[in-house]
């Protein structure tokens, strides 16, 4: 009997077991055969006038099934090299073609912006860790929604046939390009009325801690929001990026604004878990459109 609880006791001390946490592809990241394939063309050394003396790369990936003559929907995304990456965790090309496909979004051209890098601060030694990223993701305000509304959706307009449908605009991005997206459609709902936001930096970097308690206190604004954390995501003296969505999503349910908000165990502040759901996501932010 001793035995037996010295080996119960020994068996209560071992840590919990967890299943991986790690990126769980699905059939709509990979390449089927007979879907098609949409074109991503990349733009460099991108001048703003809005953040001025930067310069970005960003690209666009237009679906095989775009018609000039009708309007795509559009979809913007916050550090695009991520979203591009074939073999990253979103896959946006791919997926888009898959879903797209399947008639389970609309034609959608995707729009995928890296942050952009001051010039006075000499080139960076990573193309993908630049100067300006927090000041522009970060920051309350206008200011990056006026430089997609000023600049870029005029670029891609000279080519491509984009809606001015608010509903037929959403807006991504990951960490601080998460808050990024959720500011765009808050300050512009008008423009953009899609939030998909995984591992969102709604934390006391450059003032966003403040959203939870503008939400509960402004009327509610047309936009439909898709939340995504997990418990093992960052807790540094800026903020617990776990309560700040928890706090997110209670604040929106409680406007009772279209919200959706996945919140798993695990994980960590990185985009493996955001990846698996990213079509699930985009299946539930683009169900209804267009009507």
């Amino acid at each position: 009997m001793l035995h037996r609880l010295i080996l119960l006791g020994a068996l209560l001390a071992l840590p919990a077991v967890r299943a991986a946490d790690d990126f769980k592809p699905t059939a709509y990241h990979e390449v089927q055969p007979g879907v098609p394939q949409g074109k991503l063309t990349q733009f460099t050394g991108w001048h703003s006038k809005i953040f001025t003396n930067t310069v970005r790369d960003w690209w666009v990936y237009v679906p095989a099934q775009y018609k000039a003559e009708k309007p795509a929907a559009v979809m913007v995304f916050q550090d695009g090299h991520d979203y591009v990456n074939p073999k990253g965790s979103w896959r946006v090309p791919v997926v888009f073609d898959n879903l797209i496909a399947k008639r389970e979004m609309p034609v959608t051209i995707a729009i995928l912006i890296n942050p952009g890098h001051d010039l006075a601060k000499g080139k960076p030694q990573n193309p993908y860790r630049v100067s300006n990223r927090s000041f522009e993701y970060d920051s309350l305000g206008d200011r990056y929604s006026r430089m997609l509304l000023e600049e870029i959706l005029p670029e891609v307009g000279k080519t491509y046939n984009l809606t001015k449908d608010p509903a037929g605009r959403a807006i991504c991005g990951a960490s601080s390009g998460g808050i990024c997206s959720f500011t765009v459609a808050w300050e512009r709902p008008d423009q953009f009325r899609k939030v998909l936001s995984t591992i969102g930096s709604f934390v006391d970097l450059r003032g966003g801690h403040v959203y939870p308690y503008l939400i509960r206190k402004t009327e509610a604004k047309p936009v439909r929001v898709f939340l995504q954390d997990t418990s093992g995501d960052l807790d540094n003296p800026f903020g617990n990026w776990p309560l700040a969505n928890q706090m997110m999503a209670s604040a929106l349910n409680f406007m009772k604004y279209d919200v959706k908000f996945d919140y798993v165990e695990g994980y960590g502040h990185n985009s493996k878990r955001g990846g698996s759901i990213f079509p699930e996501a985009l299946k539930w932010l683009w169900r209804d459109y267009p009507k």
